[in-house]
Protein backbone atom coordinates (compact mmCIF):
# COMPACT_ATOMS: atom_id res chain seq x y z
CA UNK A 1 0.00 0.00 0.00
CA UNK A 2 1.30 3.51 -1.02
CA UNK A 3 1.08 6.40 0.98
CA UNK A 4 -0.20 9.39 -0.63
CA UNK A 5 1.22 12.69 0.07
CA UNK A 6 -0.93 15.20 2.42
CA UNK A 7 -1.47 17.82 -0.26
CA UNK A 8 -2.93 15.42 -3.43
CA UNK A 9 -6.37 14.76 -2.85
CA UNK A 10 -7.92 11.72 -3.70
CA UNK A 11 -11.02 11.79 -6.64
CA UNK A 12 -13.71 11.17 -2.87
CA UNK A 13 -11.98 14.58 -1.53
CA UNK A 14 -12.00 16.40 -5.07
CA UNK A 15 -15.76 15.56 -5.78
CA UNK A 16 -16.40 17.41 -2.29
CA UNK A 17 -14.82 20.78 -2.96
CA UNK A 18 -16.23 20.76 -6.29
CA UNK A 19 -19.23 23.46 -6.60
CA UNK A 20 -22.63 22.82 -8.28
CA UNK A 21 -21.88 24.50 -11.37
CA UNK A 22 -18.25 22.57 -11.96
CA UNK A 23 -20.73 19.35 -11.54
CA UNK A 24 -23.16 20.58 -13.86
CA UNK A 25 -20.95 21.46 -16.58
CA UNK A 26 -18.79 18.20 -16.48
CA UNK A 27 -22.24 16.38 -16.72
CA UNK A 28 -23.25 18.44 -19.66
CA UNK A 29 -20.12 17.65 -21.50
CA UNK A 30 -20.21 13.86 -20.28
CA UNK A 31 -23.80 13.52 -21.95
CA UNK A 32 -22.73 15.36 -25.09
CA UNK A 33 -20.04 13.24 -25.71
CA UNK A 34 -22.03 9.90 -24.80
CA UNK A 35 -24.87 11.62 -27.37
CA UNK A 36 -22.27 11.87 -30.04
CA UNK A 37 -20.67 8.47 -29.51
CA UNK A 38 -24.18 7.15 -29.54
CA UNK A 39 -24.89 9.12 -33.16
CA UNK A 40 -21.48 7.46 -34.09
CA UNK A 41 -22.75 3.79 -33.59
CA UNK A 42 -25.92 4.13 -35.17
CA UNK A 43 -23.70 5.48 -37.98
CA UNK A 44 -21.46 2.60 -37.98
CA UNK A 45 -23.74 0.01 -36.68
CA UNK A 46 -27.32 0.41 -38.62
CA UNK A 47 -28.65 -2.72 -37.88
CA UNK A 48 -27.60 -3.47 -34.49
CA UNK A 49 -29.27 0.23 -34.00
CA UNK A 50 -32.56 -0.76 -35.52
CA UNK A 51 -32.52 -3.92 -33.79
CA UNK A 52 -31.93 -1.91 -30.38
CA UNK A 53 -34.77 0.47 -31.53
CA UNK A 54 -37.35 -2.62 -32.01
CA UNK A 55 -36.66 -4.00 -28.76
CA UNK A 56 -36.89 -1.34 -26.66
CA UNK A 57 -40.52 -0.09 -28.56
CA UNK A 58 -41.37 -4.28 -27.24
CA UNK A 59 -39.87 -3.27 -23.93
CA UNK A 60 -42.33 0.18 -23.50
CA UNK A 61 -45.18 -2.23 -25.12
CA UNK A 62 -44.93 -4.94 -22.61
CA UNK A 63 -44.99 -2.19 -19.77
CA UNK A 64 -48.04 0.02 -21.42
CA UNK A 65 -51.07 0.63 -19.22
Amino acid sequence: MVAQPADSAGPEEQAGSETPAERRRRRAAFLRELTEARELQARVHPRRTKTERMRQAVRMRTFRI
